[in-house]
């Protein structure tokens, strides 16, 4: 499963080199994911006793995936997911269920134009999650590495983070990219 991950975290991290596609992605992968958990939030759960809503619920498995591919990482987004379902529950909870539907639609669709014109302005190419869903699992993964490896604290994971990929040429005339 760690090969899995590192092999996905590099072919993300060649989709996206450009500092300003970056910020984007910083700014809108948040945004989208409170768009996504905010209608949770009016979902109540009571579960031995404890009084929740269905957002977090759902969270967690997400959560420990993260963690079962790199605890540390998985950790980071955790500690990071916390404030976000907290945001979300905030309006989920002080607006109206229309203005709510409202907000959360606006913040999912700006989170994604984010990240399209983050790609196409910046990287000049689609977003690599069109292609390969699991690259929206690891969006996250890849802001927690970027953050850890500039604090200097997954050097581990650095070389992944800034080694471009080098095209290749295979017989036939296919290009293919290829980690150095």
């Amino acid at each position: 499963m760690k090969r899995m991950f590192r092999r996905e975290l590099a072919v993300y991290a060649d989709a996206h080199r450009d500092r300003l596609n970056g910020v984007m992605h910083i700014i809108g992968n948040p945004i989208i994911f409170v768009g996504v958990v905010m209608p949770l939030s009016l979902v109540p759960v009571t579960l031995f006793g404890f009084h929740t809503s269905l957002a977090p619920l759902l969270v967690i498995p997400a959560l420990l995936m993260w963690m079962a591919w790199d605890f540390g990482l998985g950790l980071g987004i955790a500690v990071a997911a916390v404030p976000l379902l907290w945001i979300a529950a905030a309006i989920a909870g002080n607006v109206g269920v229309a203005w709510m539907w409202t907000i959360a639609a606006t913040l999912f669709v700006l989170g994604w134009v984010l990240q399209i014109v983050g790609h196409q302005a910046f990287e000049g190419k689609r977003p690599t999650a069109i292609n390969n869903p699991m690259q929206s699992l690891i969006a996250p993964m890849y802001m927690v590495a970027k953050l850890y490896a500039a604090l200097g604290l997954r050097p581990d994971l650095a070389g992944i983070l800034q080694q471009p990929s080098v095209p290749q040429t295979l017989p036939g005339g296919a290009e293919v990219s290829q980690r150095q």
